[in-house]
């Protein structure tokens, strides 16, 4: 992100414009490194955004709602002492640095003074610090006594700037030009090392806009103009950067603010996904392998009982040969009347043969008692394995945070998620996915409980559609006792396959009457059976 100098004074001068005259109605901290001011400026109400976030820091107005803890922290009460009601006189970045100064005007019933709050882009060690006469007040961050720092951010300290970096200040013409006579090979590269207050993709931009002539001119024109042309870059989908200038390909916007706006909502709302994504990928490969591990405890049971027919049989065997056998014998051979070949049976010797037939008939009745028990806990494991797949593969073609969320509440409801116990707003229903093609309704739910809710949503007549063999969503067109043209069917069908975990061009799909679906008794949520279905080829891409 070019939070660079040169991006931070355009974006100085705009606030500046936005924001003089306008006094302090809110402040409120959101999270650990962003603050939120409530301005009203003369003619309406802004929220001003303060992130001081390695990755996310910048100044940007945002109206977007944030919850805010219950207890204000330590920073944000000092602010609310110290500036509620003041005045901005001034918005301003002090020299070529990346700093936005706040300049404000505090009137108290026995007092005015003027205070200043530095808002410090520098990545890591951004910060925001209040100052009055040159004097630290309080600052988000602050340095502890015994640590081994040239520059101490405590209240009571003096405020000193952070050190220059060992580069030209662009604002010395001269100096500039100088040192750009040296330029040679890469370019902007050679602006980065040798210029202050530009990054990379800044440097890269001067450069790709120079036409020829004096090259430090060019440099010092593109850097204190007051041309704007913001737009963010998206790569694969997703916002990669923003500018102050027009970049090939950028979306466009207004204001710089409105840039930043679009461009940390969506990298957020991204960051949010992933994270979601991640945390219910972890329970349910948890709960997974759980499962699998069951299950195998499960067949390795059902081996150890494969024989127990052929104990029944030595019983028999030992039975049927009393009157040969004598007590204190190892083994005898005995003819298995069965099959006609001899069988070799081992005895104790401490038991008499009657006690050993006993014995491989007691062995015989455990081990039916552990199958028959075992029936019902191999058809659960393999439920809830099945289960846990199609949720894995209902995440893994989830396109939204929404279809996220919803993951989530049935991961709750199941049990695989630990209850989450801070305090959240009011839940709303996430409504089903919807489609239309031509003039009919399509329905798909999002997780298993509203793959549910679409069997009491339609009417007997509309169209049930899921993935062949596969884990897909369940889908609905709604006909309105109208007939459903083909190409109608095959989006629908696409629909399936495209939130399904089939893999190639192509998927098979299965359709049906609503009225032929059936939801067995104490089946797990989204199991369904189905009947009088027909089968088409469904392209995932055509959603």
């Amino acid at each position: 992100m070019p939070q660079d100098a040169f991006t931070l004074r355009l974006n100085a001068a705009e606030l500046n414009t936005a924001l003089k005259g306008g006094r302090i109605n809110r402040i409120n901290q959101p999270s650990k490194e962003e603050l939120a001011f409530i301005i009203y400026t003369g003619k309406r109400t802004v929220k001003l955004v303060l992130n001081v976030n390695a990755s996310e820091c910048g100044v940007y107005f945002n109206d977007a709602e944030q919850e805010n803890p219950l207890v204000a922290p330590n920073f944000c009460m000092l602010l609310r002492k110290h500036l509620q009601s003041a005045e901005i006189l001034e918005v301003s970045t002090p020299g070529f640095e990346r700093i936005l100064c706040f300049r404000l005007l505090c009137t108290s019933d026995f007092s005015s003074c003027e205070r200043v709050l530095y808002t410090e882009i520098m990545g890591k060690y951004s910060n925001l610090i209040l100052t009055e006469n040159g004097v630290i007040l309080g600052a988000l961050k602050t340095t502890a006594l015994d640590e081994n720092c040239k520059r101490m951010i405590l209240s009571g300290a003096k405020y000193v700037p952070p050190a220059p970096q060992d580069k030209i200040n662009p604002a010395d013409f001269s100096a500039l030009a100088r040192v750009l006579r040296e330029a040679d090979g890469d370019l902007a590269r050679f602006l980065f090392t040798r210029v202050a207050g530009l990054a990379p993709c800044t440097a890269e931009q001067i450069v790709a806009s120079y036409r020829g002539g004096d090259f430090a001119k060019h440099v010092y024109d593109y850097i204190f103009s007051d041309e704007v042309s913001p737009c963010v870059v998206l790569r694969g989908g997703k916002p990669a950067d923003f500018f102050a200038r027009s970049e090939a390909g950028g979306i466009p916007f207004p204001t710089l603010s409105e840039a930043q706006t679009y461009f940390y909502t969506r990298k957020r709302a991204d960051k949010r996904q992933d994270g979601l994504r991640r945390k219910l990928e972890t329970a349910l490969n948890g709960a997974l392998k759980k499962q699998e591990k069951r299950l195998g405890q499960i067949l390795e049971k059902r081996r150890e009982c494969e024989n127990a027919e052929e104990n029944r049989i030595k019983g028999e065997l030992i039975t049927a040969n009393l009157y040969r056998l004598e007590k204190g014998v190892k083994s005898c051979e005995l003819e298995n009347y069965y099959d006609g070949n001899p069988l070799k049976i081992s005895l104790d010797p401490m038991l008499s043969p009657a006690q050993n037939a006993q014995n491989y008939f007691k062995k015989y009745r455990k081990q039916k008692r552990t199958i028959e028990a075992l029936d019902p806990q191999e058809k659960e494991t393999r439920a809830e394995i099945d289960y846990a797949e199609s949720l894995l593969a209902a995440v893994a073609s989830s396109d939204s945070e929404e279809d996220l969320r919803s993951l989530e509440e049935e991961l709750l409801a199941e049990g695989l998620l630990k209850t989450q116990t801070v305090r959240t707003k009011k839940k709303t229903e996430i409504p089903f996915r919807t489609f239309e093609s031509h003039g009919f309704r399509i329905l798909a739910g999002r997780n298993n409980v509203q793959n549910d809710k679409l069997l009491k949503k339609g009417a007997p007549h509309d169209i049930w559609l899921h993935a062949q063999k596969y884990h897909s969503c369940h889908v609905l067109i709604l006909t309105e006792g109208k007939a459903v043209p083909e190409e109608t069917l095959l989006f629908a069908a696409g629909v399936c396959a495209r939130y399904s975990d089939g893999k190639g061009d192509r998927i098979p799909v299965d359709y049906c009457l609503l009225k032929y679906v059936k939801k067995p008794p104490k089946a797990k949520a989204g199991f369904v059976i189905y009947t009088d279905y027909k089968t088409v080829s469904a392209d995932p891409d055509t959603v």
